[in-house]
């Protein structure tokens, strides 16, 4: 798992089969909540990128996925937007990441 340092997460996307994001900001509570359930499914799937992106400081990043609250998770698929989800829960996490990592 890493944090984006710069607004390349379009790079990333094309780079990787699979990528998971955490839309994210330093204010949000609830991002940080969700931080280390995050970094345990980065951990429960190595083959699939997992990207911490500061919605804020990253505008271009940010227009990858349709960001209206935070904590917002996305997923993209052979440099395709496949999904997302608004959420504080694990569960829905959880089953966002199964959907795209499970085929």
């Amino acid at each position: 798992m890493e944090e984006l340092s710069q607004d390349n997460l379009q790079e990333i996307v094309n780079g990787n089969d699979t990528v998971v994001v955490q839309y994210a900001a330093s204010w949000c509570g609830n991002c940080r909540i969700m931080k280390p359930k995050f970094k345990k499914l980065a951990s429960e799937n190595e083959s699939t990128k997992f990207i911490i992106a500061d919605a804020e400081k990253f505008p271009n990043s940010r227009k990858l996925a349709t960001v209206d609250n935070l904590p917002t998770f996305a997923t993209f698929k052979n440099g395709q937007f496949v999904n997302q989800v608004q959420t504080n829960k694990f569960e829905l996490l959880k089953d966002l990441v199964d959907e795209v990592t499970s085929n």
